[in-house]
């Protein structure tokens, strides 16, 4: 008999707990069901299951047996839907969360774009600012920025950003320039509170190393262009990704407050579940976001 045909059988069992609801699960006769499973113990020379007039388990070998059958399974059916997949259109629902600040000013604009080229695919974009479960939440994938703290999650980058610190000149003429790290100790910092960090920053020093600068700041905000905007008005110098201020720097709305670091280069990443198997609609998606940002360099973004 099939190898594969018997490993279904056996799994079914235990997951249906009998032969007869097996039988309707696999769309087969329960005598078939049976002699499937008979035929891999025997191959075996092991006892599977164990068989009673009211209910059927799995021997402790069967347990075993069954957690490496079902893997087998689930990638035999992984590599079937491949199959199929490459050979037809991405579509379906894809739900995405995306940092607000970078979904309503940057995604926002390309998605009538992608749903033209991919019209089977619809969109459920969620913005927030806070740190989502993918798999429990039931999103498809996320856009982050940053270093991953997930390293079960597959990522894939799609540009870069720089992050500087910025404030207006009307805040320097007002407070003086801080022109060393230390020196942020005795000015008013703006936050961005959804951090996981907390009210901490960590500035590439000249030196090379990560300083940290820790602060209650003057003003907290869980929106990055409330930040750049109470920047823009005085009030503080915020730590902000270059896709929020580069425009306002470029127009003197705010300037760099220490201009001789380093930069502080970030990736921009589509992360998504674990898995051999990516879903037609992301890859589909991340390929289309990489081929429209990609090639913008970090001091735009």
């Amino acid at each position: 008999m099939d190898r594969l045909s018997e490993m279904e059988a056996f799994a079914t069992v235990v997951d249906q707990g009998g032969f007869t609801d097996a039988a309707k699960k696999m769309g087969i006769s329960k005598s078939a069901v049976s002699k499937h499973v008979s035929s891999l113990e025997a191959r075996l020379g092991a006892r599977l299951l164990n068989r009673t007039t009211r209910r059927v388990s799995p021997t402790e070998i069967g347990l075993a047996y069954y957690d490496r059958a079902r893997k087998v399974l689930n990638d035999a059916g992984e590599a079937d839907a491949l199959v199929t997949s490459m050979q037809s259109a991405p579509s379906g629902l894809l739900r995405i969360s995306v940092a607000t600040d970078f979904g309503v000013n940057h995604l926002s604009p390309v998605l009538g774009d992608f749903l033209q080229e991919f019209p089977d695919i619809s969109v459920n974009m969620v913005l927030n600012n806070r740190y989502v479960e993918l798999i429990s939440e039931n999103f498809d994938m996320a856009i982050r920025i940053g270093e991953m703290e997930d390293s079960s999650l597959r990522a894939r980058k799609i540009t870069e950003t720089t992050k500087r610190m910025v404030a207006s000149p009307a805040y320097f003429q007002k407070y003086g320039r801080p022109m060393r790290i230390d020196d942020l100790n005795e000015h008013k910092l703006l936050h961005y509170s959804s951090q996981s960090s907390g009210n901490v920053w960590k500035i590439p020093a000249p030196s090379g190393e990560i300083r940290q600068v820790r602060s209650a700041g003057w003003l907290s905000v869980n929106d990055g262009q409330s930040l750049l905007n109470a920047a823009i008005s005085g009030l503080g110098i915020a730590y902000l990704p270059s896709f929020l201020y580069a425009d306002a720097m470029e127009q003197g709305l705010v300037e760099d407050a220490i201009p001789d670091l380093p930069k502080d280069i970030q990736g921009i990443y589509a992360v998504y579940p674990p898995g051999r198997f990516t879903q037609p609609k992301v890859r589909a998606f991340i390929d289309f976001l990489v081929h429209v940002f990609g090639d913008k360099g970090p001091d735009k973004w």
